[in-house]
């Protein structure tokens, strides 16, 4: 299917991608239209080996071969620069280009059998949220995806970090499933500049974005949530709140930032299948994974206009 121009939906340790022919631009706008995603939000390219970077993109520069090198496979994005091969509709006319080797099986296998890198975004529909289970691709995706992969519910749950690390002073363009504290073990200090005003550089940063249908409050904590009510769910992190709610979801009973990360958006999902009005959620401690978890929280709260 791959190589014939069509969509594949297929596991990842952080959500499900949803995979074309990185290297084909007609199948390339395919994913666009299918998920009905502005032209101006660039791909992630996925490569089935660390190994196969440098033949597509040459040389890089030794801040990149050092993360690729320590967190390749993993929930790592690198920006490099964009070879010839990848058609423009992919990075959406930026001369970088996004790429990672995602940490699990059943992807590196398809990659590697397919024969060819997969530009795959998140297998939802634009702006909404990210699928971290095969029928979260059904329901969200249905017959504008050729297959779904089930591989079983995604590990990290959360999209990956990405990075440009191509100059002196590396940037987090989108905080994710591996923190910035692992990534300055390796290449020292960073510059953490998450969210995009015009054409975003990276994928996942604009302001308001992965927002399930039900509109979503942020709220500082339980106690300022206010009374539950038949229409009202709650997001809490490791205590449910007072009150009567209509449906709550706790992200971990025992406070491991590391088990919320992996469910919230599979809890964000069945909080939006209840059919509230409302979804009241607060924030995990802002350290992290956490980071990356709140990152999450404050885009699905903003307002977005899926007509932009």
């Amino acid at each position: 299917m791959l190589r014939t121009g069509g969509l594949v939906a297929f596991p990842t340790e952080t959500v499900y991608g949803l995979g074309a022919n990185a290297l084909d631009a007609r199948a390339a706008a395919r994913i666009f239209e299918a998920k009905q995603r502005p032209s101006f939000d660039p791909l992630i390219t996925h490569l089935a080996d660390a190994a196969d970077l440098e033949p597509l993109v040459g040389a890089v520069g030794p801040a990149v071969a050092a993360l690729a090198a320590r967190f390749w496979p993993g929930p790592l994005t690198l920006i490099v620069d964009r070879p010839d091969e990848i058609p423009p509709i992919v990075t959406s006319g930026l001369d970088s280009m996004a790429v990672r080797v995602p940490d699990h099986e059943h992807a590196r296998r398809l990659i590697a059998a397919a024969g060819v890198p997969l530009a795959a975004p998140s297998a939802n529909r634009f702006g909404q949220l990210s699928p971290t289970r095969a029928e979260h691709v059904v329901r969200g995706l249905g017959a504008a995806v050729d297959v779904v992969l089930d591989g079983g519910p995604s590990r990290c749950g959360i999209e990956s970090t990405i990075v440009d690390a191509r100059g002196d002073h590396p940037v987090v363009l989108r905080l994710g499933a591996l923190p910035v504290e692992e990534l300055e073990k390796v290449i020292g200090p960073v510059t953490v500049r998450p969210g995009s005003s015009g054409q975003p550089v990276a994928p996942g940063t604009l302001a308001a974005h992965y927002a399930p249908r039900t509109p979503l409050r942020l709220v500082s904590s339980a106690e300022s949530a206010g009374a539950g009510g038949p229409g009202r769910g709650y997001l809490a992190f490791r205590d449910r709140p007072a009150g009567d709610w209509a449906a709550v979801e706790v992200l971990s009973g025992s406070g491991d930032l590391t088990e919320a990360a992996a469910r919230l958006f599979d809890a964000l999902h069945r909080l939006d299948a209840v059919g509230v009005a409302e979804i009241v959620a607060e924030p995990v401690p802002d350290t992290g994974l956490g980071r990356a978890v709140n990152d999450r929280l404050r885009r699905a709260a903003a307002t977005w206009d899926p007509a932009i």
